[in-house]
């Protein structure tokens, strides 16, 4: 996918942290339940909310150092 990204614009949705910490731009897809209603909602993600939603990815919800340094490691890796 990055090499296809070189030379074309590649959009992919992923729950893989080791995927998503590959792009260039980050969006956060959510969705939450408003009364009978789900409501989608797309924001950019970058910093250091990027790199919680990383460790979020690679751990759960709670998140550990662990989780952070790995997700911070594979984002500077990429």
């Amino acid at each position: 996918m990055k090499q296809l990204g070189q030379d074309r614009q590649v959009l992919a949705v992923t729950h893989l942290p080791q995927v998503a910490a590959c792009a260039d731009q980050h969006l956060l897809v959510a969705k939450q339940q408003v009364g009978k209603l789900t409501e989608s909602s797309v924001k950019p993600i970058a910093g250091e909310a990027l790199v919680s939603e990383v460790a979020r990815m690679l751990g759960g919800e709670k998140l550990s150092n662990t989780t952070l340094a790995h997700a911070k490691e594979m984002l500077g890796a990429a």
